[in-house]
């Protein structure tokens, strides 16, 4: 393959005893990702002028003000304002209001270009809400990790009893999962990785069903002085293992 390989890094995941290796992966990616960005690198010309264009979700803007460095999110900030301002400059300067529709049928038919499409200027801010600097530095290196996970596949013998050994993945993670086998795998290969990780879910799952069934019957006051077995960090591991995600981590500041 030409592109890098990320065999420690998944070996690590999958050994980490976390709910989801991928889940794992991908707040390192996110975290690195912040501290990259709010680093020295907000200095670099071709850096923000990447940030510029691409902009930053909610969930990652909300991250980089918890993270600190007042001066490196001015810094982004400030030109990423100069970029959104000039672009909804043009976009309103060119808008053309359209024609107020009297009858049913124009009613009908503007109400349906309208869901089609919108107005030029709502269209234009939501492509630009469309992509976020960090989320894209995520995906580019989590597919490379989906392909590594292929590649280990077929070519480490003893790979599968690795992923045994680990907890299994979040529903989320497990679509991704499953659909590149599907694509990247062939019918032997398929035959033998599937019936594992089919396996391997419904074992996990039960696993977290049991947890958190227990943990609301320890509110019983006829359970309150028995053992809580492995319940207590239900809530959040029952939350990952559904959406993905770490629900109890702690704010990622700038430890510098």
């Amino acid at each position: 393959m030409k592109e890098k390989l990320y065999t420690i890094e998944l070996h690590d995941a999958l050994l980490s005893g976390d709910e989801c290796p991928f889940c794992y992966l991908e707040r390192d990616l996110e975290q690195k990702a912040i501290a990259f960005v709010l680093g020295s690198s907000y200095m670099e010309s071709d850096t923000r002028d990447q940030t510029d264009r691409q902009g930053f979700c909610r969930a990652h803007t909300k991250m980089m003000y918890d993270y600190g460095n007042s001066l490196g999110n001015a810094w982004i900030l400030k030109t990423r304002m100069k970029h959104m301002r000039e672009g909804l400059k043009k976009e309103m300067a060119s808008f053309k209001a359209e024609p107020a529709q009297s009858s049913v049928f124009g009613l009908l038919k503007k109400k349906e270009a309208s869901e089609q499409s919108g107005t030029s200027v709502g269209s234009w801010i939501r492509r630009e809400e469309s992509h976020c600097y960090v989320c894209g530095r995520i995906e580019e290196t989590y597919q490379r990790v989906i392909d590594t996970f292929l590649h280990q596949v077929r070519n480490e013998k003893d790979f599968m009893e690795l992923v045994k050994q680990s907890k299994g993945f979040c529903i989320h993670h497990f679509a991704d999962l499953v659909d590149a086998c599907g694509k990247g795998l062939d019918r032997k290969e398929q035959e033998k990785v599937f019936p594992v990780l089919f396996e391997q879910m419904n074992r996990e799952l039960d696993r977290i069903q049991e947890d958190i069934d227990w943990l609301i019957e320890k509110y019983d006051y006829l359970n309150k002085d028995k053992d809580w077995k492995n319940s207590r960090d239900a809530v959040q591991r029952t939350m990952q293992k559904l959406v993905g995600g770490h629900p109890a981590d702690p704010v990622f500041k700038n430890q510098k």
